[in-house]
């Protein structure tokens, strides 16, 4: 099994490593016949090739790797898109149809958190919506048509709906049984009304799941009031990428989110934190590596799953009761934390705990 490591920018080379080094150490307790091959993205292929995601990348993570690492990207800074400066991140979701953003966010009792209870996945529907780099066949879905007037486009089809929603339930399935969909059909009539309709569809399918329509400003609310109560959470786009945000924060820190971007059915699966690239701590040594480890984590188990190699998943596994009881003692944390180990001590010891 190939996996391609993509460093990135900002903290995105220390978070990277750390999880990197986590991964080899499971790869020789479980022997799961991992290999590693590093690309370049970001700003160091700016530098280096004049664009931040060649579409070469792209290519071989699709033809010759398995499952992707992708580090943290500052594309905030970078130039324009016709100077090179490509979304990394869409790119890959993009280029290689990765549909189904898994978030996860869980409140631990032993880690300060603002909602008691929760223990939920939001599966974020990532390749159209509200999101002008993957919304157009060609060109980009915003647009001044004077100097004081911007507008933009949003784009949701039935076919992206419909297989996130199937996702949704499915995982639903595995859990508690119980999916919320994130709409606000009140105001976008045909889009999120698209949206509810196969969402309503996909339901017919699974009669054991229990459904709820909830409205995005009023989840806003009640994910805070009552946190316990949601299991699954499916969503378009952009309500899902605010949401998660939220949810991981008030479970704890966003420090401690991991997700993955994966496509059930070409089998690929992208390993990515939820947080930022930090610039302002980058080279420090100081960044919390746990939503990176997470990632990496959530990934073995998913292609564990999709796969049937019960020894993946077990890997993964492995991966998280270590990362909940380094976190459980206040002096195996990072900084963000109130701990004070560094990033590459954190990966260390991480990698010790699951060395067997």
């Amino acid at each position: 099994m190939r996996i391609m490591t993509v460093p990135c920018d900002g903290i995105g080379p220390e978070i990277v490593g750390a999880a990197l080094n986590v991964l080899e150490t499971v790869n020789k307790r479980f022997n799961l016949e991992m290999s590693f091959h590093e690309e370049e993205a970001g700003f160091v292929s700016l530098a280096n090739h004049g664009i931040t995601l060649r579409e070469e990348v792209l290519d071989r993570a699709r033809n010759d790797f398995d499952g992707v690492l992708l580090g943290t990207q500052s594309h905030m800074d970078y130039p324009p898109l016709v100077e090179g400066g490509r979304n990394v991140s869409a790119g890959f979701r993009l280029g290689l149809d990765l549909y189904a953003n898994v978030r996860p966010a869980r409140s631990r009792e032993f880690v300060p958190n603002k909602a008691p209870g929760m223990d939920l996945v939001i599966m974020r529907e990532a390749t159209e919506g509200f999101y002008p780099d993957r919304n157009m066949y060609e060109g980009v879905g915003e647009m001044k048509p004077d100097p004081d007037m911007a507008l933009s486009v949003r784009k949701i089809t039935r076919h992206a709906s419909t297989r996130i929603c199937r996702q949704a339930f499915m995982l639903a399935m595995q859990r508690r049984k119980k999916v919320a969909a994130i709409h606000k059909a009140n105001s976008f009539l045909m889009t999120d009304g698209l949206f509810l309709e196969c969402f309503r569809n996909v339901a017919k399918d699974f009669p054991e799941v229990e459904t709820e329509e909830l409205i995005v400003d009023a989840f806003a609310a009640l994910i805070v009031r009552k946190p316990e109560t949601y299991d699954v959470v499916v969503a378009t786009n952009f309500y899902g990428d605010i949401l998660s945000d939220l949810a991981s924060e008030l479970s704890g820190s966003l420090g401690l989110a991991g997700s993955i971007n994966a496509n059930a059915e070409t089998g690929l699966c992208c390993a990515q934190a939820q947080h930022g690239s930090a610039p302002d701590i980058a080279g420090k040594n100081i960044a919390n590596p746990t939503a990176m480890i997470l990632s990496a984590a959530m990934m073995l188990k998913w292609l564990g799953d999709q796969r049937g190699v019960g020894k993946l998943v077990d890997a993964g596994t492995e991966i998280e009761t270590a990362i909940d009881a380094a976190i459980q003692n206040p002096e195996t944390r990072t900084a963000d934390l109130g701990g004070n180990l560094k990033t590459d001590a954190f990966g260390n010891l991480i990698a010790q705990a699951v060395s067997g």
